[in-house]
């Protein structure tokens, strides 16, 4: 008895429900590593710059010259848990929320804002 070539091709193919188990273990590790991919390239990085941005927002204190996020120069007057007030020019104070403060500028010399 010879086999033609479909025949062939039909014997090498697994039974029905013989070899589920193997692609069900190929599609968790092809999902496992989606999932490892997207925290290493997502969830992590904003997860590090949401605890800096946190860091940085509780450790401006009196007399830090920062930068707000719309750009506006100042130096912190005084500040509470949800505002901060920015001196930005001689008897000019402005109040922000806290989380308006972009940054705080290192080391501009003895200019002030």
């Amino acid at each position: 008895m010879t086999l033609t070539p479909a025949e062939l091709v039909l014997a090498g193919a697994s039974p029905p429900g013989g070899a589920g188990g193997n692609a069900v273990l190929t599609q968790l590790v092809f999902f496992a590593a989606i999932f490892a991919i997207f925290y290493f390239l997502l969830i992590r990085p904003q997860q590090r710059q949401r605890k800096e941005r946190e860091r940085l927002l509780s450790a401006v204190k009196r007399g830090d010259k920062v930068v707000t996020t719309s750009g506006i120069h100042g130096t912190v007057t005084s500040l509470d848990d949800l505002t901060v007030t920015l001196r930005v020019a001689d008897q000019v104070r402005m109040t922000f929320d806290r989380a308006a403060v972009g940054r705080v500028v290192e080391g501009q010399g003895d200019k002030d804002a």
